[in-house]
């Protein structure tokens, strides 16, 4: 597959000897994007033998601990080997600040370009030929961020046989027809749109944790293949909940189901619920929305593509 989702870890406040903090890694044509890098990142990455040196971009939700502590030895091991990309790390103010004086006062060895990209509003931060990243702004205590990895259209099946029949030699007619072009062959315009169908839609993964409920959060995960969405609280503890500024199941299953997500994964769990207290959050969940559940470390999804 070529566009995978790994569940690094599904902690919240603290890691637990099998719950690592939370952070989730999505591998798309041999790019690879971190978000979140919380204490033990690293060990998340090794138990799953994922090719961690390989990151290319990094997004930090917010500048809570939990959430960054594991940047400094993501940063320190990758100057052990040899990188001639620069690594992209985005996040709210002052992750600039925090990377620096990390560096500062661990007297780090970096041996290639980290660009650093502060977020401060909605924005689309990444934007190349097949896809964009957007950030867009959460209700926590501190400035908080979701993203959405938004692939964009692709052209349409390319009907070979629709293209012999109507007597178009294959070669460079063929990729421009394939590009939306209209073609001409012995003095007859073949229109593209005789032989490439319709465009097909792209994937689309998004990421939540550390908020309150907003009724917007919705709007900019809507139609999301797959959502990672914080599950940190039991719907009767909303009251605590909602002082921390963190979502109930229920109120994460309500944005997944208000998105119409195609699957929505509960993460960044509370230390006071084990294993098994957890099914009973998952039901809560299900109760509002059938297509959530509780994630675990280590789980790995497929996002096919669409026809």
């Amino acid at each position: 597959m070529d566009f995978e989702v790994y569940v690094l870890g599904t902690g919240g406040m603290q890691p637990l000897p099998r719950r690592f903090l939370n952070s989730a890694l999505v591998r798309r044509k041999g790019e690879l994007f971190l978000f979140d890098a919380g204490e033990g990142t690293q060990v998340a990455l090794k138990k799953l033998s994922l090719h961690w040196k390989k990151i290319n971009k990094i997004f930090i939700s917010h500048m809570h601990a939990d959430h960054v502590t594991g940047l400094p030895g993501l940063l320190m091991l990758s100057s052990q080997v040899d990188r001639d990309e620069p690594l992209h790390i985005y996040g709210p103010s002052p992750l600039e600040e925090y990377i620096e004086a990390s560096r500062r006062i661990l007297d780090m060895y970096i041996n290639y370009e980290i660009v650093i990209h502060t977020i401060s509003q909605n924005a689309t931060i990444v934007d190349s030929d097949e896809y964009c990243i957007k950030a867009f702004e959460l209700d926590h205590r501190k400035q908080c961020f979701g993203y959405t990895l938004i692939e964009k259209e692709r052209n349409g099946e390319f009907n070979k046989d629709k293209a012999i029949e109507l007597g178009v030699p294959m070669g460079p007619l063929w990729g421009k027809l394939q590009r939306g072009e209209d073609v001409c062959v012995d003095g007859k315009v073949i229109k593209s749109s005789d032989i490439v169908g319709e465009k097909r839609k792209g994937r689309k993964f998004s990421f939540i944790t550390d908020t309150t409920y907003t009724e917007d959060a919705a709007s900019h995960v809507f139609g999301s293949d797959l959502l990672l969405i914080e599950g940190m609280f039991e719907h009767a503890l909303i009251k605590d909940a909602h002082e921390k500024k963190h979502l109930t199941v229920v109120e994460s299953a309500t944005i997944a189901k208000d998105a119409e997500a195609k699957k929505a994964g509960f993460m960044h769990h509370s230390p006071r619920y084990s294993e098994s207290e957890l099914k009973r959050l998952e039901k809560e969940g299900k109760e509002v929305y059938p297509n959530v559940f509780m994630c675990k470390d280590g789980m790995h999804f497929d996002i096919p593509l669409k026809s």
